[in-house]
């Protein structure tokens, strides 16, 4: 088994257009091509405060956080091979379905989207991704 550190090129990735990571974790790592991204809330990063409006400005927020870091990773939506979404109420799915289109143009990549009984600071969605990038 290869321990984490040897022989397994791991890469952060971080951008100041995404909020800082609140915990033990980071924006995205990038390894052997990929890029697999931590769960974005909708977060302003100026602010580091959820911002308000509802499922449509939640949804909007998040995908902007995740593509700071998918571009700062060196890809683009484009490169999205799949998502996860975790919505508090499975009746905003098609609120939440419709912001989601306008991000990802042509074939859109590989979803799954789970119910959760609750989200950090009370949010109402959260998605993560993994996406294609190119080796260093």
């Amino acid at each position: 088994m290869v321990e984490r550190g040897e022989s397994m090129e791991l890469e952060v990735v971080a951008t100041e257009r995404a909020p800082k990571a609140v915990g033990p974790y980071v924006q995205g790592v990038k390894a052997h091509g990929f890029l697999f991204t931590a769960g974005q809330i909708g977060l302003d990063p100026a602010t580091g405060k959820l911002v308000e409006g509802g499922i449509e400005t939640e949804t909007r927020r998040v995908l902007e956080n995740l593509k700071a870091v998918v571009e700062a990773a060196g890809s683009s939506f484009k490169q999205v091979v799949k998502t996860t979404v975790f919505l508090t109420d499975l009746g905003h799915f098609q609120a939440m379905n419709q912001i989601y289109a306008t991000y990802f143009a042509g074939p859109s990549p590989a979803r799954s989207t789970v119910g959760v009984a609750r989200l950090p600071l009370g949010a109402l969605v959260e998605i993560e991704l993994v996406a294609l990038v190119e080796k260093d």
